[in-house]
């Protein structure tokens, strides 16, 4: 038996309430837990403006835990960058706009990654930012040379593609 179709504002009036407070108790933070309640329906209005559900606040939670494991990452990221950042000296430390500038492209490139295989990733970070040589790659991997070139050209392509995306 299917379920009458709910619109997006529905969807928005019986359950934006109860997401926000759910993403609060996940998050600890009533104004993140706001703004990914809204990032949430923002998401979902791209898809529709009505959908058949059974239960539509499962289908909320799945689309808002995506939208909390990409706010934690940032997070992540954020704390990393920073804590680079308090290394360097003050004088070439960025400007606040450059430094969002550069959070945000730092994210993009986390996703590109997290969009890899495992092994193409590996391949790939120790190949770029450990400086290994595909030989060594190869080795510390236990794969195929031959591999290891494929992964890199397949990282460094995506990394390509991730210039036009906007």
């Amino acid at each position: 038996m299917s379920s009458p179709p709910i619109t997006l504002q529905a969807l928005y009036s019986e359950h934006h309430g109860w997401l926000k407070n759910w993403l609060r108790s996940r998050l600890g933070n009533a104004a993140d837990a706001a703004d990914l309640a809204q990032d949430t329906f923002l998401r979902l209005l791209g898809k529709g403006d009505s959908f058949e559900l059974h239960t539509p606040r499962a289908f909320l939670r799945t689309v808002a835990r995506g939208l909390v494991i990409d706010h934690w990452r940032r997070e992540e990221l954020e704390r990393a960058y920073l804590e680079a950042l308090a290394h360097l000296p003050e004088a070439q430390a960025p400007s606040p706009e450059e430094r969002e500038l550069i959070l945000e492209l730092l994210e993009r490139i986390a996703l590109l990654l997290d969009r890899l295989k495992p092994k193409a990733r590996t391949a790939f970070l120790l190949a770029q930012c450990e400086g290994l040589t595909h030989k060594e790659v190869a080795a510390r991997l236990g794969i195929s040379l031959r591999s290891v070139e494929r992964y890199v050209a397949d990282a460094l392509y995506h990394c390509y593609l991730l210039r036009f995306e906007e």
